[in-house]
């Protein structure tokens, strides 16, 4: 199977935006698209049909009046099912659309559950959970002021995704997950924190070192780790492996690689330590996350 990473840019008339919306349909059952991740974060909203989508290393399906929000760099795969019409809503979006340097809508630390993968979020919601909400009347109207681009339309997406983003977040919150993190989140802990996951971003498949991501922030060794894992909840190292293991689940679901040859490419030095620490966080050995994706799009091809 074919797959890809898409680093597409939403680029209209010359004019580059930070999202984009459109109808995606079919006919019949086929594959709506491969395998795939990317950096931007996704809304889909079925309008009608059914499908099934592998996503967050397991296979689920959705349909009629469901929303699904797709995590920045999730792998996932998407076919429909039903013989009649298929068809849902999808509006992408950069992360920074949350948060750019003036005062806006989130802060920074409301936009890391959509940044980072977390198996335990609820990504597909229900038409029983949404229907009574003003979630799919924003859904819709987002479509239709990126498609009439009216006077304003920037604005009146942007606060759309806020509050549709507000509403996920709060219903996160009352299933558990904590986003009260203890260290402000202001322009100059966001900018330090942005240099490391650059680094980190583009340097993962090597060795990485506190001392160096200490010296790139300007920071001492102690101060440094004090500093991420107050910002974070979570030490530097623990975010590495974290990142390690979301690029391995790219490559297990997009090539044929060896599990050897998937964990020296993305920065581990053995596969055993490999296997440890994907079990650690997608609770399942590589082998079972290739075998569960390999599952879904067997059964439907």
């Amino acid at each position: 199977m074919k797959s890809f990473y898409e680093n597409q840019k939403f680029i209209v008339g010359g004019v580059s935006y930070p999202f984009r919306s459109h109808i995606q349909e079919a006919v019949g059952q086929r594959v709506m698209v491969e395998a795939h991740y990317h950096t931007y974060i996704e809304i889909l909203y079925c309008l009608s049909g059914s499908f099934s989508i592998f996503l967050d290393g397991k296979g689920d399906t959705f349909y009629k009046g469901d929303m699904v929000v797709i995590n920045s760099m999730e792998v996932h795969y998407i076919r429909a099912l039903s013989e009649g019409n298929n068809k849902y809503i999808v509006i992408r979006f950069d992360p920074e659309l949350l948060y750019t340097t003036t005062q806006t809508i989130f802060e920074a630390k409301y936009v890391l559950p959509f940044t980072m993968l977390h198996a335990t979020h609820q990504k597909i919601f229900r038409h029983h959970e949404i229907s009574a909400t003003f979630l799919p009347q924003l859904l819709n109207e987002i479509l239709v002021e990126d498609a009439q681009k009216k006077y304003g339309f920037e604005l009146a997406v942007r606060t759309h995704i806020g509050r549709i983003f507000l509403w996920i977040l709060r219903t996160w919150n009352e299933q558990g997950l904590d986003l009260n993190l203890c260290y402000a989140f202001n322009q100059e802990t966001i900018e330090r924190l942005q240099k490391v996951f650059d680094h980190v971003e583009n340097h993962y498949d090597r060795v990485i070192t506190i001392d160096e991501m200490a010296q790139l922030s300007n920071m001492s060794y102690s101060y440094f780790s004090r500093f991420f894992k107050s910002a974070m909840q979570r030490n530097f190292s623990d975010y590495v492996n974290h990142v390690r293991v979301s690029k391995a689940e790219n490559l297990l679901a997009t090539t044929d690689f060896s599990i050897t040859d998937v964990a020296l490419s993305v920065g581990f030095s053995t596969s055993s330590y490999f296997i440890q620490q994907f079990k650690h966080y997608k609770n399942m050995t590589p082998r079972q996350f290739r075998a569960n994706f390999k599952s879904l799009v067997d059964r439907y091809e």
